[in-house]
């Protein structure tokens, strides 16, 4: 082919798969599991050393790429030849567990129940992880040539934005990978890319004033519940009709609110965020504008009212995708048939650090086991055979990608 992949070979397969090993993959999983690394705080280096000690083992190169001690981003990588560069991505980092009251499992645990590992980060993202690293493992273990480098980056700091973690990395001159294979939680189904983001943050300014006078003020909270109101009847239609063929629709959701000074004042102002969540061909000004038209009409004709809508800290991101056709994505999708598993592509609708990655010129698309639904929920888990599938496919697009078999 001339698209940069090849068929998958029938012996090669055999010779790769024959290195994946539920067992150890099961005991690799709940090992990580066990190591917290809750983020905030973030300090990710048992994690990180766990994972680097097993590549190592199979003569893997280990660099880090650190800005913050406690938050280094591993690269262990093996090379042979010219040829191109694929780099597996996935986050060590995980989120606070909440109320461990509400667990029937220990968050640490990595109890092993009918096939399930239940624990904080089990799915989000250490299944991933796993399945990356256990890859990497098979294909080094199997003594199939590759020609070109693969890259197991396994990193800090997605679950705040992934400054301090994958995009230092995907800034860095001397990472510069030609393929983007990013570890998140799709079912095992290869997505194609991700929905962009251009949160807003919306404030109405009014006037205070005595609360017994209120008469003398402008209440900023009801301006506010008549832009809410507006949004909901008046946006809210329109995204439902936004749609692409690989994504839900575009959405919205107001999430966070708050107004006032003290119970007997008229507020004077009022915030709201607005998580958007925008599908190809929006752009996050174009976002801000549209909210901004929206709340400026709610409060027309109140005199001494006036609202603002700024983006978020982030400045918004607008979503990506690959074609189907395209080397990477060709390469993950003829793993999962060559494996039988579902070969129809889709998107993902949640962020993720692929978004480093593209910003940077690098194809990226996302790929791992377990369901989205359970992140950051209580009894977390994943499916064991859920993270040996990834681990076969993950280790088929690296041969279909990095070998001449």
């Amino acid at each position: 082919m001339g698209d940069g992949t090849r068929e998958i070979n029938q012996e090669t397969a055999k010779k790769v798969l024959a290195h994946v090993d539920e067992q150890e993959i099961t005991e690799f999983l709940q090992g990580l599991v066990r190591i917290p690394s809750v983020n905030p705080p973030g300090d990710v280096r048992a994690g990180m050393k766990y994972c680097a000690d097993k590549l190592a083992a199979e003569g893997f190169t280990i660099d880090y790429i650190t800005e913050e001690e406690e938050k280094p981003n591993l690269l262990a990588s093996k090379s042979d030849g010219d040829g191109p560069t694929l780099l597996f991505n996935a986050h060590i980092d995980v989120v606070p567990t909440g109320d461990e009251s509400n667990w029937s499992h220990p968050p640490f645990g990595a109890e092993l129940v009918n096939g399930r590992v239940y624990g904080r980060g089990a799915g989000d993202d250490k299944a991933s992880v796993t399945a990356q690293v256990m890859a990497a493992v098979a294909l080094a273990r199997s003594g199939v040539p590759i020609k070109g480098k693969l890259i197991v980056n396994e990193v800090a700091d997605e679950e705040v934005g992934g400054v301090l973690g994958a995009q230092l990395c995907a800034n860095d001159p001397n990472v510069q990978p030609d393929f983007v294979i990013v570890g998140e939680q799709t079912l095992n189904r290869v997505c194609l890319g991700e929905k962009g983001g251009a949160g807003c943050n919306v404030t109405v300014y009014g006037r205070a004033a005595h609360g017994a006078l209120p008469w003398e003020g402008v209440n900023a909270i009801d301006g506010m519940g008549k832009v809410i109101v507006a949004l909901q009847n008046e946006l809210q239609p329109i995204l439902a009709e936004r749609t692409h063929p690989l994504f839900k629709p575009s959405s919205m959701t107001v999430s966070m609110i708050s107004g006032g000074v003290k119970a007997n004042v008229v507020p004077d102002q009022c915030s709201i965020y607005v998580d958007r969540r925008i599908v190809p061909g929006e752009t996050p000004e174009a976002v801000r504008k549209e909210i901004e038209d929206v709340a400026i009409r709610a409060i027309a004709g109140i005199e001494g009212m006036r609202v603002e809508v700024e983006l978020g800290p982030m400045g918004g991101r607008e979503a990506h995708h690959c074609e189907p056709g395209d080397p990477l994505p060709k390469a993950m999708l003829e793993a999962n048939e060559f494996l039988g598993f579902n070969a129809e592509p889709t998107g993902f609708s949640m962020g993720t650090d692929g978004r480093h990655f593209v910003a940077n010129g690098y194809p990226a698309i996302v790929y791992g086991p377990g369901d989205p639904a359970l992140a950051h929920q209580p009894d977390e888990w994943v499916g064991v055979d859920e993270v040996v599938d990834a681990t076969k496919a993950y280790a088929l697009a690296a041969v279909s990608l990095l070998t001449d078999e």
